[in-house]
């Protein structure tokens, strides 16, 4: 699982943090869960606030949004994203 920051204008990626980054995968049983999609969250959010974004366009890929998509999602708003 993975989350990234890009800047539409430039296409840019700015940030990105996933389960296998250090930190994140620390105490995961395994980096395909639940649990892991809401640390991926709860990064993505953090990285963000550093650099001084708050709102951005959540785009999941054709992914259906269940399970670790929503996870990810709810956390990373719980952690102050706006989209």
């Amino acid at each position: 699982m993975y989350a990234q920051l890009s800047d539409p204008l430039s296409g840019r990626t700015l940030t990105g943090v996933s389960t296998r980054s250090p930190g994140i995968r620390e105490g995961l049983r395994s980096t395909g869960g639940i649990e892991g999609a809401k640390r991926v969250g709860i990064a993505i959010a953090k990285l963000a606030r550093e650099r001084e974004i708050a709102q951005v366009a959540f785009n999941r890929n054709g992914f259906v949004y269940t399970g670790r998509i929503k996870a990810l999602a709810d956390a990373a708003r719980e952690a102050g994203l706006d989209f």
